[in-house]
């Protein structure tokens, strides 16, 4: 619940839970442990009122090996979930009003501080006595209803709750996430460790200064007592008082880094210990990326919607293909006809490129890249005399366009669509697995250029972000000469930036390692292009992974 808090739902007596058991309930004592605790779970939910409608029961959880009986700890996984009108109304951890915000803190323990299971208690090789629980449902019921409507009104900025690792783990998550320090001074019976480090119920919230009365009047509203905790700050410092005494002072860049650690050193282990080190380095002081709209988006007109004779385009997909939905729904909101064609339809000769305008190969892992990176998906097309033709007419024709994303990216490159036709195979540019050597799933920054690209008229200048999901998405010239050429004809139309939004060949900014950041290809005339990374997975507003405030 003190997650599903910060989406707006529709009610809180239509959240339901699936719950699941891990238990060995036929050993001594665990039979009784168990019905103790589904009483306690129930009794819960009754007094805020939400129900179970499923799960899964793993009622064996034991076995002998040799003389000796293994068991598993007992154990119950609750996940909620509930409708909600607007999947807008969403508020995330990070601070975003830097410099003129408060954080309040919601206490629903009634002031303990219990240590029991605590991550801090394991750092230390111990288990503890009390561990924090939900004595008040009603109270937790009423800090919910409170922050929701909270929410509703658009008082709160950043939110997250302190049950995964205390309020210290809590407040620095929030800092690290918005790029900002914090000045917080609080007062406590317990000492600072309890104070900061027990996983009792609580939320933090962060509130922009010109409506701290009215959050706190809505809370009162709700009879929840609120703390002022402090201050975020552009200083990048992160001080902490507890009873007028300091017992934080430290840069937060330093503490997000001591944070990290443990992923930098995974990371050293699954990537190039090259591109580890340029995360490191590269992300332990960043501004975040500067987003440029060279232009004003507007929604399609209404008149484009409606008409009948719209021109067709060809969502094409092959065995692994996906994102053929989200690209269905881009041309849809785009004004177009969008058809699901299958390489089965075009071999079968159910249908043919004849009527279509135009051609958007999707995303996905054709052939789970068994063959490499669409190897089989184009092999297809070039094998079969009857495809080969097909795609090298409706290339030719005048009235056409295509769009290649990613496994449809790196098609065109195979059958030549990109930069243009009849390149010697062995000096035609192609992508291959990227420099990190794994597979990259991120939120990148990529910048339009000047280009003859037909689908990017009008938004050379643009800085935006963009979801990129691929193994082998590293642009590779064989030919020095093709290269040159792509470069001087402006026929690479994105590339990667970083956050001061020039094209850049670090890690993370850039994910595959291209030349220059390259990310894409177009043809001389404009009409064919194919890229990298996913533009069609974000062409809602919501669909962003970030956005500036």
């Amino acid at each position: 619940l003190t997650n599903l808090v910060w989406a707006v739902i529709d009610d809180l007596e239509q959240v339901k839970c699936s719950a699941n058991w891990m238990w060995a309930p036929k050993l001594p004592g665990e039979g009784a442990a168990l019905f103790d605790a589904a009483k306690g779970m129930c009794n819960a939910m009754i007094a805020v009122g939400i129900a179970v409608d499923g799960g899964k029961d793993s009622l064996s959880m034991a076995t002998m090996v040799g003389d000796e009986t293994v068991k598993s700890p007992r154990e119950l996984v609750i996940s909620v979930y509930a409708a909600m009108s607007d999947i807008n109304r969403v508020v995330t951890p990070d601070l975003k009003q830097v410099g003129a915000s408060s954080l309040l803190f919601i206490d629903l323990a009634d002031g303990k501080n219990r240590l029991g299971g605590s991550a801090l208690a394991q750092t230390r090789s111990q288990i503890g006595d009390d561990c924090p629980d939900m004595d008040d449902p009603q109270y937790v019921k009423q800090a919910f209803l409170a922050v929701q409507e909270a929410i509703k009104k658009e008082l709160v900025t950043a939110g997250h709750d302190r049950s995964d690792g205390g309020l210290i783990t809590t407040l620095l998550e929030m800092a690290f996430s918005g790029n900002c320090g914090l000045e917080l001074d609080m007062q406590s019976t317990d000492s600072a460790l309890a104070t900061l480090f027990s996983e009792e119920l609580g939320l933090v919230l962060e509130c922009a200064d010109e409506n701290l009365d009215d959050l706190q009047q809505v809370l009162a509203d709700f009879n929840i007592t609120a703390l002022l905790l402090g201050r975020s700050v552009e200083k990048k410092q992160i001080t902490i008082r507890i009873n007028e005494e300091i017992v934080l002072d430290e840069d937060m860049r330093k503490l997000r880094e001591n944070w990290e650690e443990t992923s930098y050193q995974l990371e050293r282990l699954q990537i190039g210990s090259d591109c580890a080190d340029q995360e490191k380095k590269n992300c332990y002081d960043r501004k975040g990326p500067a987003y440029n709209l060279s232009f004003t988006p507007t929604p399609t007109p209404t008149k484009l919607l409606t008409k009948t004779d719209k021109p067709k385009v060809a969502i094409l997909r092959d065995e692994g293909s996906n994102s053929d939905r989200e690209m269905s729904s881009a041309f849809y909101a785009a004004g177009f006809e969008p058809w699901d064609i299958t390489m089965s339809d075009l071999l079968a000769g159910r249908i043919t490129l004849d009527d279509f305008r135009g051609l958007a190969a999707v995303g996905g892992f054709s052939y789970a890249d068994v063959p490499e990176s669409a190897k089989g998906w184009a092999a297809t097309i070039r094998f079969n005399a009857t495809l080969k033709k097909m795609f090298r007419e409706f290339y030719e024709r005048p009235d056409t366009f295509s769009l290649g994303i990613c496994n449809g990216c790196q098609l065109f490159g195979l059958l030549g669509l990109v930069p243009w036709q009849d390149i010697d195979a062995d000096k035609q540019p192609r992508f291959i697995h990227n420099l990190s050597g794994r597979f990259e799933s991120r939120w990148s920054t990529v910048k339009v250029g000047k280009s003859p690209a037909l689908m990017l008229k009008g938004m050379e200048g643009l800085v935006f972000g963009i979801h990129v999901d691929h193994g082998e998405g590293h642009l590779s010239f064989p030919d020095a000469t093709v290269k040159e050429r792509v470069l001087a004809e402006n026929l690479a139309p994105l590339c990667y930036v970083d956050d001061e939004g020039n094209a850049t060949e670090s890690y993370p900014f850039n994910p595959n390692g291209s030349p220059d950041g390259l990310a894409g290809l177009c043809s001389p005339d404009g009409r064919h292009l194919a890229m990298m990374p996913h533009p069609e997975r974000v062409f809602l507003a919501w669909q962003a992974h970030y956005l500036p405030e």
